[in-house]
């Protein structure tokens, strides 16, 4: 028997320390802190990749920020090749899956 899952709602999370969180990816933010709100959206508007919030319809949750801990954990060998094999952020990945986990466990206790 097949599950169908159910579409994920869409949840914005603003962080309490933003200065705190590391931006990634190729964005100039010198440049874009220089521009007004207007020449932001004007090089927005038409772009797919971007597209328009309805921040009367978001749900939003306030967060604080979760600290990392290094560790060091014993996996099985094709165990960490499969995540590795996925490319870059498989500690990301695994991370995520053990949130999950743990998040069910905490629902089925609580």
């Amino acid at each position: 028997m097949l599950q169908q899952k159910m579409p994920k709602q869409s949840t914005t999370k603003l962080y309490l320390n933003p200065s705190k969180v590391r931006p990634s990816g190729k964005t100039d933010f010198k440049k874009l802190a220089a521009m007004t709100d207007e020449e932001i959206r004007a090089r927005r508007t038409g772009d797919s990749n971007l597209p328009e919030i309805d921040w009367d319809a978001a749900e939003i949750e306030i967060a604080e920020p979760i600290v990392k801990t290094a560790v060091s954990i014993r996996l099985d060998s094709d165990v960490i090749e499969f995540f590795k094999d996925a490319g870059k952020g498989y500690q990301t990945r695994i991370n995520q899956i053990l949130r999950s986990y743990m998040e069910h466990q905490q629902k089925k206790t609580g």
